[in-house]
């Protein structure tokens, strides 16, 4: 038996829950996949998968192999497109991730002009305020904002953004003044998660950073949410600076205490280390960093 259509077969079983999922999705037959697997674990001396009468699941050691699988399956297929020329000519779907705002404003009229060069490429864009696996979700390229773990990825850094605080300016009119974080703590704030943890708003000072605890009056999970209950001034909230950008151009938020702003956060485009990397990533990579680097919000 082939032992990379066997991998297939085991990976497929792993993501898709089962070997009846796994059969539909390769156009196989649920027996036939299982010889498969059985011939992995001949091949290997372990048993791969915990098999139940409704999912399939990796064992210890499948999990082990779990991962050479797709390293080697990445690496095959990557070769075989080199062999048939698809690395010198962009073609396939092309997965791109970033976050929702800054996705829908900057990165899709990127991906659009790309794909505009290259017929013979089909864009996917995800627009996510989370982050996600690239390997595991099968996703080319992503932007990411804040500091990367280290990881075998690959990164380009292509600017940084500012963490700022902001409020409309009828509810800066109705409040005493803000001249120091500290003045926080009396006015009513709108927290958003994912810039500043629960333990309060991170500054700095001449003498260091600063940690200011807030009482939120309102709590979301994304950022327009947020900004528009400050933009109807019902308090004061932090953002990134590139989600406020039209707000403040229009005059319907105000910055505030950008002396002690905390330092900005980097932004990279990266996608996944690979030692033959496609030509439709390559392309994509290429043509996207320059522009983005340009974009006002990332200088």
């Amino acid at each position: 038996m082939d032992r990379i259509d066997a991998m297939r077969a085991f990976v497929r079983t792993v993501d898709d829950g089962g070997l009846a999922a796994a059969a539909r999705r390769l156009g196989r037959s649920p027996a036939a996949v299982t010889r498969a697997i059985a011939f992995l674990e001949e091949e290997v001396g372990a048993r791969l998968l915990r098999r139940t009468t409704r999912s399939s699941g990796p064992t210890e050691a499948g999990e082990r192999f779990l991962d050479s699988c797709r390293r080697i399956l990445a690496d095959f297929d990557e070769a075989t497109a080199l062999a048939a020329g698809e690395r010198s000519v962009p073609r396939g779907v092309l997965t791109v991730t970033g976050p929702l705002v800054f996705g829908r404003r900057h990165v899709r009229p990127v991906l659009d002009a790309f794909l505009d060069l290259h017929p013979t490429v089909q864009g996917r864009l995800l627009l996510l305020d989370r982050v996600v696996n690239l390997i595991d979700e099968g996703i080319d390229a992503a932007i990411r904002i804040g500091q990367l773990p280290d990881s075998s990825l690959i990164a380009t850094r292509i600017g940084h953004i500012r963490r700022v605080l902001c409020a409309s300016p009828a509810f800066l009119a109705a409040h005493p003044p803000i001249r120091h974080p500290e003045d926080l703590a009396a006015l009513p704030v709108i927290h958003f998660g994912q810039i500043h943890d629960g333990r309060g708003w991170s500054f700095a000072t001449p003498t260091g950073p600063i940690t200011v605890p807030v009482q939120p009056r309102l709590t979301v999970n994304g950022a327009e949410a947020a900004i528009e209950s400050a933009i109807d001034g019902h308090g004061v909230t932090a953002v990134l600076s590139y989600q406020i950008a039209d707000a403040l151009r229009e005059g319907r938020l105000t910055l505030l205490l950008e002396g002690f702003e905390p330092p900005p956060l980097p932004v990279h485009l990266i996608y996944p280390e690979a030692r033959l990397v496609a030509a439709k990533v390559r392309a994509f990579v290429d043509f996207a960093v320059p522009r983005l680097r340009a974009l006002p919000v990332l200088t």
